[in-house]
């Protein structure tokens, strides 16, 4: 039996802001911790893999993960208004939207491109002190920025995350009513599926792949 042992905790956060990720949405995100690959897994789904059928065939029957599937564990509705928007890439419009958000802005140092690193918005967060709702605010919106870096919209190296997501949580009242994350990214996450359906086709026609090396096209 194969058993997921790469298992890491997500990112804690203060008891005090629970009620609030409740109300916007991520409280069960919250919840879920990164689960990094194993290759022994990852070569027994290859060796499963049917590309007739698009599906996983196991002992138990056939199998293919869905959209819908990945709303059940992640609890985002999808019943709102898609997420859509712009994406910038200069750092002077990434700090502008660091200053509006958080009072602060990274360093260049602190950015790779237009992603931020994870370790500033973490010691942001560790050194946010909840003393009124402008610095709860901040805390979630830090929290939130970690869970998009990491569980919703992490890369292989889960050390960074784009900074396009902080223009969505500028109204964060809105949050409550347009939190619809999964929908949004629709587009994206077909994408993305197809282009796993198209290697994972290719390795069973013998095709080789180095499997920390695959991304989406």
């Amino acid at each position: 039996m194969l058993i997921c042992d790469h298992f890491l905790p997500s990112d804690p956060y203060n008891p005090i802001v629970e009620a609030y990720l409740q109300e916007i949405g991520f409280y069960y995100v919250s919840q879920i911790g990164v689960v990094q690959y194993q290759l022994a897994m990852i070569n027994a789904l290859i060796e499963r893999w049917r590309p007739e059928t698009h599906t996983f065939h196991f002992p138990v029957g056939e199998c293919a993960v869905s959209l819908e599937d990945v709303v059940m564990i992640l609890s985002l509705p999808t019943n709102e208004i898609p997420v859509t928007g712009p994406t910038m890439s200069s750092f002077e419009a990434l700090e502008v939207e660091c200053l509006h958000h958080f009072g602060v802005a990274p360093r260049k140092t602190d950015c790779r491109g237009s992603f931020i690193k994870l370790t500033w918005i973490r010691g942001l967060k560790d050194r946010t002190v909840l003393t009124n709702d402008i610095q709860i605010q901040r805390y979630v919106k830090c929290h939130i920025m970690l869970l998009f870096g990491t569980i919703l919209f992490g890369d292989k190296s889960g050390a960074a995350v784009h900074w396009k997501f902080l223009s969505l949580l500028r109204n964060f009242a809105g949050i409550i009513q347009c939190r619809n994350w999964e929908r949004g990214n629709y587009a994206y996450r077909y994408h993305t599926l197809a282009h796993y359906r198209r290697l994972l086709n290719d390795m069973q026609e013998g095709h080789a792949y180095g499997i920390d090396h695959i991304e989406p096209a």
